[in-house]
């Protein structure tokens, strides 16, 4: 019920014709500009902080601008990059702006090569400057580079020191502009590479220059590059001499995919997005897969190819649970299986009693998991109804079959996001209050002291929303039991290939097992743990094992459970109140094909991020000592 912050969203499109041609087949030049938008558009959810876009012109003049960047911080900022640009060509007549020669010479974003980004900030850094794309200029074209990606580094310390070996003096600490010196430094030798050979066919002056645009190859560039990192990412970028590329990590941690066909080439982080940009089928959309990137030369050949053998098969879970959109064919089904595995554990929750359990959801966000939950109700409804049936040892009369058959799953909007809590308010009871009413409820929907109510959400984070607003307003209802499901496992570790989730201690299900312990006089454990992380971390950091795993091990579900009851219980607070996780074993059912699961099992799929969770538990326990 607390939003999740997540980095970041992608989109590119590559044209394979003349600007003429969009014009004559799709009325404007624009094409290209246009659908970027649309995919940027369809990918807001993905990131509210910022957003850039780049372009690139090719063949064009010395002397004339080819490569072209614009940036915006703040939730509107797509519509102002995109209005910044429309505002250049706001002057002129509708003769002249569908001129596409006239628009390919002379107008900036009249070009071949776009990507575009949206960003949210997994560090908490802030400002223009680490708003996506990154851009290195050269006045060679081809050592010209613009980059961006959904990404997260674990390891960018030793990258950064690796770089200083080299001699480099980068200007920025951190991921993005480390990547974008690291891979500019790589993308200067490629040229290079290309002026030796160029040099050596006899080729000088504009020819060497053609020659060294003409054979530069992303994949050498890419192979000498990406090898040390550690971290989800899909890496994106457009070189000044025409090359396009997108590259997907090796362990598949981050999503990425594709459609090509004889017109352009488009890369997106969703399928949807793909799909209803360009009216798309689900099959027709590839999915990169890990390791391997999408190439793009100057001639608009394409290509994939491996950059990096696939290190694992770690696809994230929480892509398909909550941030990815909903409106994807087999994310909308996995959701809704994920509610309906749920059943067994709400029944057992509200006694078997169906007849005075009303079902709802909060926030938007699960109600794919809801219809899923709804359905497995039905069905259990429905066999329940069978066996009354069958049992009946006369023929039933009509009396007696609406009494079986009116048997339903009782299912009301209970909650509706009334205001947004407006960050001004700086008073902490002032700011309490105002969080009790960012949701309001429906009178009458339930009958007080008679009725359940169970609200499923896709996950429970933090808890902050559920102490602060949604339980308070559910009591309002004055229900018998208020069931709180989460179509999510419980959320034990934090994330650090792109999730702003990196400290244990934001955690309720962390909280509320070191409450367990201190109770329980289990202190000794916290200090082996802390001991054991320790020594973990003196280790190379592939050896190393997540040692922060044995502080949940002497606690059922069902403990933790109620012990993150009493901790987000207002005092106030008279009904009932119940937690339901979805299972591990639930979670892979519903979502086989995606097994990143770390948030969950603390099954880091990459050294860096066991690592740092072991970091993370000495930061804490250092902290209360």
């Amino acid at each position: 019920m607390e939003p999740l912050k997540h980095e970041c969203g992608v989109a590119m499109i590559r044209l394979l014709k003349p600007l003429e041609y969009y014009q004559e087949k799709y009325g404007t030049w624009m094409f290209g500009l246009n659908k970027l938008y649309l995919m940027m558009e369809k990918q807001h959810n993905r990131g509210q902080e910022g957003a850039g876009m780049s372009c690139v012109k090719l063949d064009g003049q010395p002397g004339s601008e080819y490569m072209f960047r614009e940036r915006a911080e703040g939730k509107d900022a797509i519509t102002e990059i995109f209005g910044r640009v429309q505002k250049e060509y706001a002057s002129l007549s509708p003769e002249l702006l569908a001129d596409a020669d006239f628009a390919k010479e002379h107008l900036p974003f009249a070009g071949e090569l776009y990507m575009g980004h949206l960003r949210y900030s997994t560090t908490g850094k802030k400002g223009l400057s680490y708003v996506h794309p990154f851009l290195r200029r050269n006045n060679w074209q081809a050592k010209n580079i613009c980059i961006c990606g959904n990404f997260n580094m674990t390891n960018i310390d030793e990258i950064f020191q690796k770089m200083l070996t080299r001699g480099m003096f980068p200007r920025i600490y951190s991921d993005g502009y480390t990547l974008l010196e690291l891979m500019g430094h790589r993308l200067d030798r490629e040229a290079e590479r290309n002026f030796v050979e160029a040099k050596a066919q006899g080729l000088d002056g504009m020819e060497l220059t053609h020659y060294i645009d003409e054979h530069m190859n992303m994949a050498n560039v890419l192979k000498t590059s990406m090898p040390d990192f550690d971290g989800g990412y899909v890496m994106c970028g457009l070189t000044g001499s025409g090359e396009m590329f997108s590259m997907r990590d090796p362990w598949g941690i981050r999503p990425a995919f594709y459609y090509a066909n004889d017109e352009f080439v488009a890369v997106a982080s969703e399928r949807p997005v793909l799909q209803t940009t360009f009216d798309l089928e689900c099959e027709d959309i590839q999915e990169l897969q890990p390791g391997n990137a999408l190439l793009v030369n100057r001639r608009g050949e394409m290509r994939i190819e491996e950059i990096l053998k696939q290190r694992g098969d770690s696809a994230c879970s929480f892509e398909r649970i909550y941030f990815s959109r909903g409106s994807d064919r087999d994310i909308y089904k996995e959701r809704k299986r994920l509610g309906e595995l749920l059943v067994p554990q709400i029944l057992k929750a509200v006694d078997d009693d169906i007849e005075h359990t009303v079902f709802s959801f909060i926030p938007n966000t699960a109600e794919v998991a809801y219809y899923g939950m709804l359905s497995g109700f039905k069905k259990y409804i429905n066999e329940l109804k069978v066996k009354k049936i069958q049992q009946l040892d006369h023929t039933p009369t009509d009396e007696e079959l609406h009494a079986i058959l009116d048997t339903y799953v009782r299912s009301e909007k209970v909650a509706i996001k009334d205001i947004k809590l407006r960050t001004f308010i700086t008073e902490g009871n002032s700011r309490k209050d105002l969080a009790s009413h960012v949701y309001d409820i429906t009178y009458g929907c339930i009958e007080p002291y008679v009725d359940n109510l169970v609200v499923i959400d896709d996950s429970i984070v933090r808890g902050t929303t559920l102490k602060e607003s949604i339980l308070r307003i559910l009591d309002r209802l004055h229900p018998k039991k208020i069931v709180i499901v989460s179509s999510a496992p419980q959320i034990r570790y934090p994330d650090y290939y792109g999730i702003d989730m990196p400290r244990l201690e934001e955690f309720c299900v962390f909280r509320a097992t070191m409450e367990l312990i201190k109770e329980r006089g289990m202190q000794d454990l916290m200090k082996r743990v802390y001991d054991s992380c320790k020594l973990e971390l003196l280790k190379p950091k592939e050896m190393m094992r997540n040692c922060v795993r044995d502080v949940y091990k002497p606690f059922s579900i069902d403990e933790i459970n109620k012990k993150i009851v009493e901790m987000l219980r207002p005092e106030e607070l008279e009904t009932p109140v119940e937690l339901v996780y979805q299972s591990i074993d639930g979670l892979h059912e519903a979502i086989p094909d995606h097994k990143g699961d770390w948030y969950f099992t603390g099954k880091y799929p990459t050294p860096g991020g066991t690592k740092l969770c072991n970091q993370a538990f000495v930061n804490y326990m250092e902290k209360q000592m």
